[in-house]
């Protein structure tokens, strides 16, 4: 699933190729992939122009020049890629939008969306989600203090969007081994040093992954030789049996409230 770094990197590859491109085609293929039916969506889009692209979480917010929102979460198995019809991919696509000469192609939606709203609507979906670790008001402090009272395994809190906006399972794995914690480590037992150690971790990890494109192997467009450049970096996470890259450990899978965890029993400690 697309994370944090991937849907950063995405942000910018759009922003480089799409702004300002007025939108010529439309085509759904998956209706339940929107939130109107698919002729209104065919029909709103037509002629306008994206002008900005966010990024909250793992979500992106393509903002119209019309004042209308297209708030997309690519959830498990999603994906994008822009290109012409002679390079379009080999898949399945749900959506398709045209920006000039261009397409965008979304893929994979079969649990992802891609929702047309206003502006407050878009505020009131993203209303639940927590704070991120590139927030201008997030720091050190401010991250210890919102984990105290939390409870439960590591892991669980940081894919909890609600407690911190943005990591899957992919980056809960490497921010654990980075920061030398076990995934099933209990968050109210770790010590006020530990939580700091995680914080520093989480900073770096996503740091890296962002400036590497993400672990997502597949390209945005041809040529693409930036998207995917983490996935060679990841130490623990879909490395089962391997060694170690720290020490003489071998590196585990294990299945934590219901999720795939990956880390090296032998340098991840409980604190």
């Amino acid at each position: 699933m697309p994370e944090l770094p991937e849907m950063e990197n995405y942000r910018r590859l759009l922003s480089e190729y799409i702004i300002n491109q007025p939108i010529t085609q439309v085509e759904v293929n998956r209706e339940k992939s929107l939130n109107v039916p698919a002729d209104q969506f065919t029909q709103e889009l037509l002629g306008l122009r994206a002008i900005f692209v966010e990024r909250r979480g793992k979500h992106l917010i393509f903002h119209m020049n019309n004042g209308r929102r297209l708030l997309l979460h690519l959830m498990l198995g999603g994906l994008l890629y822009y290109g012409s019809d002679e390079d379009r991919p080999d898949r399945s696509t749900q959506v398709e939008i045209t920006f000039g000469q261009h397409t965008l192609f979304f893929i994979g939606l079969r649990l992802g969306y891609l929702h047309l709203l206003t502006a407050k609507e878009v505020e009131e979906a993203l209303k639940p989600l927590g704070p991120e670790l590139f927030d201008r008001r997030m720091s050190k402090e401010r991250f210890i203090e919102l984990l105290k009272g939390r409870r439960g395994a590591l892991k669980s809190l940081l894919v909890n969007q609600h407690v911190i906006a943005g990591i899957g399972n992919c980056y809960a794995d490497e921010i654990a081994f980075e920061a030398r914690l076990l995934p099933s480590a209990k968050i109210q037992e770790l010590s006020v040093e530990a939580v700091g150690r995680l914080y520093d971790a989480a900073v770096k990890v996503l740091s890296e992954a962002l400036e590497h494109g993400g672990y997502m192997e597949a390209p945005f467009m041809e040529g693409d030789a930036v998207t995917g450049g983490y996935d060679e970096m990841c130490n623990v996470y879909d490395r089962e049996g391997e060694s170690c890259v720290r020490c003489s450990g071998v590196v585990n899978k294990v299945e934590l409230t219901g999720r795939k965890a990956f880390f090296c029993p032998s340098c991840q400690h409980e604190q």
